[in-house]
């Protein structure tokens, strides 16, 4: 492949005919846990990625296409950023969850802007994109009158654990990981939190 620069990026906001792409990018950002709940909600004959993609098709939920912007590298999607405002459910029970999930569910950041996913192929790491994708999620926090960013991190992750305290990002909780065979991570998943100056 040949070198890239990191202008050649470009970000728009996502449609749903991306939806598919969307699903298969969250993948990697994941580290399995959307394929714990895709693998519930997959219905005769589909894969993971087509219950992911069906899953972001929707319009007017959390995991929609309308809270992610994808990343463009000459037309081509490279890569993801998918947040949104997190908002409890008073409503909501933990206990209703799959033990599996419920960690990630407790580290929740009431009214902050919540980054669910930022993911890039692997062509596209290393070049400085991780933080543009995280500056784009601070405008739009700021856009949307919120003050904080979260977002979970694997602690095994070190590499995105390092890049999110450089751009300020603190622990704030954690959770123990509960062993699923496609979960990719031992250890604690860590709620990071960053205050807007």
């Amino acid at each position: 492949m040949t070198e890239m620069s990191v202008t050649q990026i470009l970000f728009r906001d996502a449609e749903q005919d991306d939806a598919r792409e969307i699903a298969a990018l969250y993948r990697l950002a994941a580290g399995g846990v959307a394929d714990v709940i895709w693998d519930a909600l997959k219905e005769p004959g589909e894969d993971i990625v087509d219950a992911g993609a069906r899953r972001y098709a929707r319009e007017g939920a959390d995991f929609s296409y309308q809270n992610c912007a994808i990343a463009e590298c000459r037309g081509r999607p490279v890569g993801l950023l998918h947040a949104y405002p997190m908002q409890s459910d008073p409503d909501f029970d933990p206990a209703s969850l799959d033990p599996v999930l419920r960690p990630y569910a407790a580290l929740e950041e009431e009214d902050s802007y919540y980054i669910a996913g930022i993911a890039l192929k692997p062509d596209f790491r290393g070049r400085g994109m991780g933080t543009k994708m995280l500056r784009l999620a601070e405008l739009r926090a700021f856009t949307r009158g919120l003050n904080k960013l979260s977002l979970i991190a694997f602690e095994e992750n070190t590499a995105s654990i390092r890049l999110y305290e450089r751009l300020g990002y603190k622990e704030a909780d954690s959770r123990d990981v509960v062993p699923h065979p496609f979960i990719q991570y031992d250890g604690r998943a860590l709620l990071m939190v960053k205050t807007l100056a």
